[in-house]
């Protein structure tokens, strides 16, 4: 267990006003109005390692991982003390022009010697958002720098997932993220059929479902013409999505398609680095590629602080950066470089690489795909999809049309709130329920988050029964 102390003899009142005062004052993402006014909010008040625990004193284990984020752990005291340090030594610092700091040059250093091939090349942002904004805006000017102006066009997927701001939201292609109520951007902009091979059409098999994967983004790349193609941005694992893992082979095939038609492979890994698949970065760990950019940031530092970063190869430096042509990349955030969160990132990497978290990560994580797996013999868990420690349960009406519930039902929320009071939590996402834990988790643990997702489906099940939904 966790060495949270117990500060609930302290907090109720203190959070009866602070439940009146969410409603009243503070708009969360993903804000889902009727549902917080009926419901408010869990407040959320101490974390250690994989635990968090509410204003109320009721203890979870963080199965999400805050969002895909707490690799190391939270409480870390050495974390701390990097962040307070260099508080006292260097707030902040800006980044602009010519202007430094230690720790951003540093962190720039140590991603250059982390990412694969010829990535040298770094750009520090906020966050995963502004990391893939910026990695398109890279795109356009050095295909501005190459005199290619028209090849600007962007091809992602279906159920991709690539932030929140404008561009990033625009270029994701999950429906649940697509209101009405909101403006997109889609000139420029193309989504691929999303490679989930659990919904392939009947009697397809997985090469072939492979080839016409394939077969689809040549064809896309010369119906718009390669001339006008930019860049294919793809999530080595779709994180948000579903954990849609492809079929083995797809990345490779993809950046080899790439390759034929001088299409920069943007690869965001802002979800799959720092540990999740128990590697620094999974692109060409995991699958086999060398892409032009890789975007990352939650495990970059283990949420302790924002932070993200676009690592690019030198072949997009030397465009670019051609001497004497006189360019500037106007482009830029306040808190890019931010010097107190990397120091953060410093000390989170340096944790990973000395308590050898990834390695563990992997052996761990397989015997959570393992355990996890088992839950496929439940009557509405049609798929599990895992790879280490990135997760989803899949739960469908009938297993053997693969039928989804209702929408409006939000399966996975029910299965969610009854392991919510069992001292757990996942992420749910209508039908689905989505884990990235801290790398940290025990075999133990991995059977705590495995036995009460059983106990939650099967007490889910007698509800839905009693309720007449199945």
């Amino acid at each position: 267990m966790s060495n949270i102390p117990d500060v609930s003899h302290f907090s109720s009142l203190d959070n009866k006003r602070l439940i009146e005062s969410d409603k009243a004052h503070y708009m969360h993402g993903y804000h889902a109005f009727d549902e917080h006014r009926q419901h408010g909010s869990l407040n959320i008040t101490q974390g250690d390692d994989a635990y968090i625990r509410d204003a109320q004193g009721q203890q979870y284990l963080d199965a999400v991982g805050g969002m895909w984020c707490t690799n190391i752990g939270l409480a870390r005291e050495e974390m701390a003390q990097a962040i307070a340090e260099q508080t006292r030594q260097l707030a902040y610092s800006n980044s602009f022009c010519d202007m430094a700091n230690d720790r951003a040059i540093q962190l720039s250093e140590k991603l250059a010697e982390l990412a694969p091939g010829d990535l040298d090349r770094v750009f520090l942002t906020t966050g995963g958002s502004t990391a893939v904004d910026t990695a398109i805006r890279l795109v356009h000017y050095y295909q501005n720098c190459r005199g290619k102006h028209e090849k600007k066009q962007i091809i992602t997927r279906i159920n991709a997932y690539h932030g929140s701001t404008y561009l990033t939201m625009s270029l994701g292609g999950k429906q649940a993220d697509r209101p009405e109520e909101f403006d997109f951007l889609t000139d420029g902009i193309h989504h691929l059929s999303c490679p989930n091979f659990y919904r392939a059409p009947e009697g397809v098999n997985e090469a072939e479902f492979l080839e016409g994967l394939v077969a689809e983004f040549e064809n896309k790349i010369l119906e718009i013409g390669p001339e006008r193609v930019g860049a294919f941005l793809a999530e080595p694992i779709m994180g948000s999505g579903g954990v849609i893992i492809p079929p083995a082979g797809y990345h490779r095939r993809m950046w080899e398609v790439c390759q034929r038609h001088d299409v920069l492979y943007i690869s965001d890994e802002v979800v799959t680095s720092f540990g999740r698949l128990g590697h620094f970065f999974a692109s060409e760990a995991e699958f086999d590629i060398q892409p032009d950019i890789i975007t990352t940031a939650k495990g970059l530092t283990s949420g302790y602080q924002p932070l993200g970063a676009c690592i690019f190869s030198e072949r997009i430096w030397e465009v670019i950066a051609e001497p004497g042509a006189g360019r500037c990349f106007s482009h830029g955030f306040t808190y890019s470089g931010h010097p107190v969160a990397c120091a953060a990132a410093l000390k989170n990497i340096e944790i990973l690489e000395r308590e050898a978290l990834l390695p563990r990560a992997r052996e761990v994580g397989r015997y959570f795909e393992q355990r996890l797996r088992t839950l496929e013999d439940l009557p509405i868990v049609g798929e599990v999809r895992a790879r280490c420690f990135m997760a989803c349960v899949e739960f469908v009406a009938d297993k053997t049309t693969r039928t989804l519930f209702p929408e409006a039902l939000n399966i996975g929320e029910w299965v969610h709130l009854r392991a919510q009071k069992r001292g757990l939590l996942v992420r749910p996402i209508v039908h689905l329920n989505v884990m990235s834990p801290a790398l940290t988790l025990t075999h133990e643990q991995v059977d705590f988050v495995v036995d009460v997702l059983r106990e939650s489906i099967l007490e889910t099940l007698e509800d839905l029964r009693a309720a007449g939904h199945w």
